[in-house]
């Protein structure tokens, strides 16, 4: 049924999509602030290389875990408290780390654990946006939400230069000041939809009831190979094309830029195209299109321009089955569990990011080549392809969950 309530708004729901979008940006500005100083963290406190991978790794683990019970609170009590709670306890770490937790191994470990904290807002962001917005809508709005993922560029492009220029408390004072000023302003703009479900049953009973759902497991191996290649390659490709193609470290850094811009862009037009023409072709489309890059890949053919066009195109399909697999999930989860489900999922996309690495890492070392990495991501694809066809397609055509408040 239609919510007349949030349609008479006019523009609002449009606000709060921007104003949704940039807390998810901000506050994954904040939670990627380790990665880039992982190097200078490492010379300073003369860290090993496992050493200096477990500092990077503690809050994106963290962030991504933290999604289950956050959206699972987010359901209960809607973005309008979530939103500035998270990002103002996301200021804590930011300034501990930047005044007092650089000097060892520990205090930024500690740091690090509760950094993690800006990583769950996605979690809080979807099911919000998600209220705001009818089903033929959704796709295109849960998109443009997820396009906040480029938080993480601003880290990448802003800490170094910042540390260089107002010494190593700077990035994290600025951090913590833009947190701010987002809490305040969300506190008081953001509103829930009106007509939101709520969910009161206990946490408990309600996550036990979203891992029942059959959407839940599905959208999880969907975002994991989607969103966990996305994060795989934004994290390892730099080191790949060093290894494998011999290039200068800033080169190889700015190809992964191009990477991850492109895979941001294209969320938003996944999203759009799965409430044009529905998330299952999508899906399938996207997922046949990474086979065949990575089988592509897996041959290690000549950067230019046969590998460029291979990885800027997985990039694009990466970042568009991101955006359809959230628009699937709009589509079929309960409104009562879109965040629940939204933070299962995240966690698996999250997570999926990092075996991958792992995988191509061990496999360089005992062949010398990338090309079985790249090979198990094409069979990956395909097994995802299959999938998708088969009992993902027969969800989706089931009659969609009763949605109150943002229904057709």
């Amino acid at each position: 049924m239609t919510n007349p309530q949030a349609a008479a708004h006019g523009r609002r729901p449009a606000l709060m999509l921007a104003l949704a979008t940039l807390g998810f940006a901000v506050n994954f500005w904040a939670w990627a602030l380790l990665s880039p100083l992982g190097p200078r963290f490492k010379e300073l406190l003369g860290l090993s290389a496992g050493q200096q991978a477990l500092l990077v790794a503690v809050p994106v683990i963290v962030g991504s875990l933290g999604r289950i019970p956050v959206g699972a609170l987010t359901d209960r009590f809607g973005g309008r408290v979530m939103f500035p709670l998270v990002s103002a306890a996301t200021i804590v770490p930011v300034l501990f780390i930047g005044l007092f937790g650089q000097t060892s191994m520990v205090a930024l470990l500690i740091g690090g654990f509760f950094l993690g904290i800006g990583g769950t807002v996605f979690a809080v962001g979807v099911p919000f946006v998600n209220a705001w917005f009818p089903p033929h809508r959704r796709g295109l709005a849960v998109g443009i939400f997820g396009a906040g993922m480029g938080g993480t560029a601003i880290s990448a492009l802003t800490t170094v230069p910042l540390v260089r220029s107002g010494g190593a408390t700077a990035p994290f004072l600025l951090t913590a000041v833009v947190l701010a000023g987002y809490a305040v302003i969300a506190w008081l703009v953001l509103r829930d939809a009106p007509g939101r479900t709520v969910a009161t049953a206990s946490m408990v009973s309600r996550m036990a009831a979203t891992l029942k759902l059959p959407i839940t497991w599905q959208a999880c191996a969907l975002y994991a190979v989607a969103f966990g290649g996305y994060v795989a390659f934004a994290v390892y490709l730099p080191a790949y094309l060093q290894t494998g193609y011999g290039l200068e470290l800033a080169d190889a850094a700015n190809r992964m830029a191009g990477f991850v811009v492109l895979a941001v862009l294209a969320r938003p037009l996944g999203g759009w195209l799965s409430d044009r023409i529905g998330p299952i072709p999508v899906l399938t489309g996207v997922f046949v299109v990474i086979a065949c890059m990575a089988g592509v890949q897996a041959l290690t053919p000549s950067l230019m321009p046969v590998g460029t066009i291979a990885f800027l195109t997985m990039a694009a399909a990466l970042g568009a089955g991101s955006g359809a697999t959230f628009a699937l999930v709009a589509r079929v989860a309960p409104a009562d569990k879109v965040g629940a489900v939204t933070g299962l999922v995240g966690a698996a996309g999250g997570l999926g990011g990092f075996v991958p690495p792992l995988v191509m890492g061990f496999l360089y070392g005992q062949f010398g080549s990338y090309g079985i990495g790249l090979a198990l991501l094409a069979v990956t694809a395909v097994a995802t392809v299959v999938l998708t066809a088969t009992a993902v397609r027969a969800l989706a055509t089931r009659p969609a969950p009763a949605a109150a408040g943002t229904s057709d």
